[in-house]
Order: structure tokens, then C-alpha cells, then sequence
């Protein structure tokens, strides 16, 4: 299969499955859930599903149990919705991009404010000593 049909697949599942876990899903495990991104495999078979998630380790695990739990019903709505040969098998993987880009801008504010100021040095006063341009 192209790249082209792999990427509108992937977007179609992304979307659909974002809507069903933000609109359908019950369990409080996955309150606040959001899909970050889907690969889905050539053949269609697999789904790679990004999902990230504000909380901590625990929190993350809670996500983790409440999207496995869910999966065979979310790939059977999938499959009423998507017109392929096949519904892909949903594996749900922590995105971890967001916060990685949270923990560089907060070095990076650290940095900016511990770094010694950068101001330009003062200007020599004009002490009247340099010789004319234009004496002979």
C-alpha cells in the first residue's frame, strides 16, 4: 500500500478513536486522555496508538489499564466506521514528546535566568587626548 492511503488511514483512525474516548468512553481510567498520533502498519493489521496524558506514574498506569480494557470494544467501533479489509489491532504507547518538551523549556528558562547578564560594555568617555584627523 502507498505511503498516501497509510497516512489517511492513520488519520482517520486518529480522529475517530479520539472522538470515541473523549465522547464515549465511561471509564474514569482514561479521563483526560488524549491521542497524540497513529502509525498504522501497510497491510492495516496494526495501529500504533500515541495517546499522552497530565498526571503522574500512576495516573499514566490507570490510562494504560482503562485503554487496554477498552481496545476490543474501540477496534470494533473502528471496524463498523472505517471501510478497510482489516481492523487494525490497537497497541496503546505513552507519548512521552510533550513532556520531554516541557523538561527542555523548563532548562531552558533555568538557564536564562542563572546566566550572567549580557549587556554591552559601558562606553570610554572621550578624555580629549586623540589628535585631530586633519592636523599637520
Amino acid at each position: 500500500m502507498s505511503k498516501k492511503y497509510e497516512r489517511r488511514i492513520s488519520e482517520l483512525v486518529r480522529t475517530y478513536l479520539s472522538t470515541l474516548i473523549e465522547t464515549r468512553i465511561k471509564d474514569p481510567r482514561v479521563a483526560g486522555v488524549t491521542v497524540t498520533d497513529v502509525e498504522v502498519t501497510p497491510d492495516t493489521r496494526l495501529a500504533r496508538v500515541y495517546y499522552s496524558l497530565i498526571g503522574d506514574e500512576e495516573a499514566r498506569r490507570q490510562a494504560t489499564l482503562g485503554l487496554e480494557s477498552a481496545a476490543g470494544w474501540l477496534r470494533r467501533e473502528l471496524g463498523a466506521h472505517l471501510r478497510t479489509r482489516n481492523t487494525p489491532e490497537l497497541i496503546f504507547i505513552f507519548d512521552e514528546s510533550l513532556e520531554r518538551g516541557e523538561r527542555m523549556a523548563q532548562l531552558l528558562d533555568t538557564l536564562r535566568n542563572n546566566a550572567p547578564s549580557m549587556t554591552a560594555p559601558a562606553s570610554q568617555p572621550d578624555t580629549g587626548n586623540a589628535a585631530p584627523a586633519n592636523q599637520q
